[in-house]
């Protein structure tokens, strides 16, 4: 009888304090080796992984309105709260993280 490994518990873990978010903008941060994009947008805060899904520029650095973040590369553009791709070039979504605030901070679900 063999036994598989059981897989790691998810946990909260703590991210960014929501008082160093760059306010109503995205806001880069490096967990481990994971280069997050945290976006403090009209229906509250999200966590995104920082790369495009097309062309694999960095999103922090691309235009946000609040809502959707374009791709600084090629204008791709993606829903900052769900991930999903909404114009070329992009065509895969985002890899979104589960986030919450609690307690003053950014924590993701990981």
């Amino acid at each position: 009888m063999t036994s598989a490994a059981a897989a790691p518990e998810r946990a909260w873990r703590d991210l960014i304090e929501v008082s160093r978010l760059e306010k109503g903008d995205v806001t880069p941060v490096s967990l481990g080796t994971r280069d997050l994009a945290v976006y403090d947008g009209a229906g509250g805060i999200t966590v995104s992984h920082a790369r495009c899904t097309h062309g694999a520029a960095n999103l922090c650095d691309g235009y946000f309105d609040g809502r959707r973040i374009e791709c600084p590369l090629h204008q791709g553009l993606f829903d900052a709260r769900s991930g999903a791709a909404l114009a070329s070039p992009a065509r895969r979504p985002l890899r979104m993280i589960q986030a919450r605030v609690h307690d003053g901070m950014v924590q993701v679900l990981l």
